[in-house]
């Protein structure tokens, strides 16, 4: 009998296995997973130095609390800063992206003493209640997220938002450094430098909420330094730890650690630990930024040279398109027929392409072709 709380949606196939960026279902069908189940698989499923790692870590301690030292975690954090190029900032580690989002608008507060929050229009920054309360989507929030200190902005537009800061009593603004469930948007380079210099005219804290652009997809290690600026507090999340549920909350060091601030039973336990460190590592040797960057463009130039599609976004392998009619009948047709994962988003005309960083041009090609192929069929075109 099937206990399960049904809040999801679900495809009429199950998963078994998978390699690198291709699915085995349980009925012997292979996929190309070019979603990489909401941008987490970032290194590839089953790396082998990734499942090594963590074998190795099962096999010595699962997990101990926060009340003791763990070496572990002192040389992700040491890892993580050098490679972002956050040198001197400090981590905080999390068990996902929510989590993280809660810690840094907390932070935020503690530190500046202020309760007033700036978010953007078609922002998402997840489901738990300071996190929901700065998405916009009415839809996700019980009467008890709903709060009156959160002011959505449009996005990208800084006109307004110096009267608001103005008053002194924003504690941060929230943004993420590519939108993802709204369609992939990316933010200009202008805005971006404009919002933080108003931010620090203002003694507000900049939160780059980098749970889905973050960790190499885009090319750089953060979505928001194709801009130039650096933010007070970045969040992450879901490439960390290639399918291991661990996130982090980069902290700037005009923060002060207080005991007992923040807290966690799990963040930061030994597994976890161990997955992102495995990331990393492969992150490095295989230099999957640079392919991120260089099949990100290949992949671009592909889908705009589509006549179909009228507008492409994204950066790197976080990419974004959006056709004439709604994609519900093209997304299912490109899974069912041509066995080809990719994610949709709340506008219903974009689709999402989040694959994991080691993808191929061969399998760029192959999407591709199949992507032709599947436009040509008259009944994926209505509006349904």
């Amino acid at each position: 009998m099937d206990q399960l709380f049904h809040v999801y949606p679900l495809f009429d196939l199950t998963p078994v296995s998978a390699t690198g960026c291709e699915l085995a279902t349980a009925d012997g069908s292979q996929y190309l997973d070019l979603y990489g189940g909401h941008a987490v698989i970032s290194v590839g499923h089953s790396h082998p130095h990734y499942i090594n790692c963590l074998t190795r870590q099962l096999e010595q301690l699962v997990f101990y609390s926060n009340s003791v030292q763990s070496p572990l975690q002192k040389e992700l954090a040491h890892r993580l800063t050098a490679y972002s190029g956050y040198t001197d900032y400090k981590v905080f580690l999390v068990n996902s992206g929510a989590e993280a989002n809660e810690n840094a608008l907390k932070l935020a507060s503690f530190s500046n003493g202020r309760s007033k929050v700036v978010a953007f229009s078609g922002s998402f920054h997840g489901r738990t209640a300071g996190a929901l309360a700065v998405t916009d989507n009415p839809k996700l929030r019980a009467p008890i997220n709903t709060q009156d200190q959160v002011l959505i902005h449009p996005w990208n537009q800084i006109e307004g938002l110096e009267q608001v800061l103005s008053n002194r009593d924003v504690s941060a603004v929230i943004i993420e450094g590519i939108q993802g469930i709204s369609g992939i948007h990316v933010p200009s380079p202008d805005f971006m430098q404009q919002l933080r210099d108003l931010c620090d005219g203002y003694g507000t804290y900049l939160i780059l909420d980098e749970i889905q652009s973050g960790y190499g997809r885009t090319g750089k290690f953060f979505a928001h330094q194709h801009t130039g600026i650096k933010a007070d507090i970045i969040t992450m999340a879901k490439g960390m730890g290639n399918g291991f549920p661990i996130g982090g909350v980069l902290i700037s060091p005009d923060f002060e650690a207080v005991p007992g601030q923040l807290g966690t039973t799990f963040g930061g336990n030994h597994l976890g630990c161990t997955a992102g460190l495995a990331v990393l590592d492969i992150l490095e040797r295989e230099k999957l930024l640079d392919n991120a960057a260089s099949i990100g463009t290949y992949l671009k130039s592909q889908l705009q040279d589509i006549t179909e599609i009228k507008e492409v976004r994204g950066e790197g392998l976080m990419l974004g398109f959006t056709l004439s009619f709604k994609v519900k009948a093209l997304r299912e047709h490109l899974l069912h027929k041509e066995k080809i994962f990719v994610g949709s988003s709340s506008d219903p005309y974009t689709l999402r392409l989040l694959p994991p960083l080691c993808v191929n041009r061969s399998q760029v090609d192959l999407f591709i072709e199949s992507l032709k192929k599947s436009l040509k069929h008259e009944e994926l075109l209505i509006n349904k």
